[in-house]
């Protein structure tokens, strides 16, 4: 009986637990999925402009390869949530199955204790029963087992009515649960066909890209020159900051900013409120073309609302606004001897020389060949940087 008691027990605080660990997971769930719809919102958006006012076909395919990607994450999580669906569906019945049990065990008890009591139900039986006692100890135990055999029948029957009671609470959450896996599923299964159709799409990209495999290298050319003119300017800027930083040994107030900058590592804001990055740091090869290699991109390219605000990263001193050809204004921020770059800007709030500090508007995102992003670069000295590394996770 005790053993049987104690995995009763153990059952209740195992399906607490589940259930509680699923109503955070099933919060965390939602949160990741609403995330990933805006991201997906988001690049719809740029995919119709960039439908209206580019040729562009590889930008196309990016932006449709990034929200495959956003679809995939969606998928993963909701297979995670099902997951967690199953457990507590299962720890649940599990209950439910033992409190069925227990009820039977109460139910058949708690009929002997009626028929007993209906036997007994004349009270000149109970008093002849007690007299006829061979002793006084045995009188006191007969007499004790009538007084109590009405108090142990309510007791029983309030036990009954306590376990239906979370055997039906038990049921109804069995059927939420039940409720929330299908529409989970249902979710699952209208991400995957919308998975599909966007992996169509690629395809259709890639077979045409494949077709005028001359024009795209033309642009890929004309894409590296505007890389490669940014990369001179801003190579050129940092040189000319440094040498000035290294003739003043003074300025103490620069390098502790610099480490600063260094200390926050991983922990920097992002330069927008929201976005999808679309570009990321370092070499890559042409999607299609698979020995073509692209300008290495020494930044990241992050897809933005049109009008988004830009902000800076960290304390600094705007070094100097340029502007360059498929970049429009970029902004150009000194923290020590580390830079920020904000690329692709509209209009600037800032100006050469200005202090600003974190969270500072710097200016707004421009739309430049149907595309609205915002190019960010980090430097540590000579060195590029990988911005991912820097800002805080999502």
């Amino acid at each position: 009986m005790r053993a049987r008691n104690f995995i009763a027990a153990m059952l209740v605080f195992l399906t607490a637990a589940c259930l509680d660990s699923a109503a955070q997971n099933t919060r965390a769930y939602e949160d990741k999925k609403a995330a990933l719809e805006r991201e997906i919102e988001l690049l719809d958006r740029q995919l119709a402009e960039n439908a209206t006012k580019s040729r562009s076909e590889l930008s196309r395919l990016t932006l449709v390869r990034t929200k495959i990607d956003s679809r995939k994450a969606i998928v993963r999580a909701s297979d995670r949530q099902i997951r967690q669906y199953s457990d507590s569906i299962y720890l649940t019945q599990r209950q439910i199955n033992q409190l069925n049990d227990r009820l039977d065990t109460l139910s058949s008890y708690y009929e002997k204790l009626i028929r007993s009591a209906y036997k007994n139900r004349d009270a000149r039986l109970w008093y002849m029963f007690i007299l006829a006692s061979e002793d006084l100890g045995q009188a006191f135990r007969r007499y004790s087992y009538f007084r109590n055999l009405s108090e142990e029948t309510r007791v029983q029957a309030e036990k009954i009515r306590s376990l239906k009671d979370e055997l039906e609470m038990q049921k109804t959450r069995l059927r939420k649960l039940r409720t929330e896996a299908e529409t989970v599923r249902k979710e699952r299964q209208a991400e995957l066909d919308a998975l599909r159709n966007e992996e169509a799409e690629a395809e259709k990209i890639i077979a045409g890209l494949q077709r005028n495999k001359t024009m795209y290298q033309r642009e890929l050319t004309a894409k590296r020159r505007q890389v490669e003119a940014l990369d001179r300017e801003i190579k050129r800027i940092i040189a000319e900051a440094m040498a000035a930083r290294n003739k003043d040994r003074k300025a103490e107030t620069d390098y502790k900013l610099a480490e600063e900058f260094s200390r926050n590592k991983g922990k920097l804001p992002w330069p927008v409120s929201e976005g999808v990055i679309v570009d990321r740091f370092g070499q890559h090869y042409h999607p299609v073309f698979k020995n073509v290699k692209l300008p290495f991109n020494n930044g990241i390219s992050i897809a933005l609302p049109n009008g988004a605000e830009v902000d800076a990263v960290f304390d600094g001193v705007v070094k100097q606004i340029v502007v360059m050809p498929g970049y429009n204004q970029c902004v150009l921020v000194q923290h020590g001897n580390y830079f920020s770059f904000y690329c692709k800007l509209k209009s600037t709030a800032v100006k050469a020389g200005d202090k600003i500090r974190t969270g500072q508007k710097i200016g707004t995102v421009d739309t430049i060949n149907g595309e609205t992003q915002l190019h960010f670069q980090i430097w540590q000295g000579s060195k590029p940087q990988n911005p991912e590394n820097w800002l805080r996770p999502r």
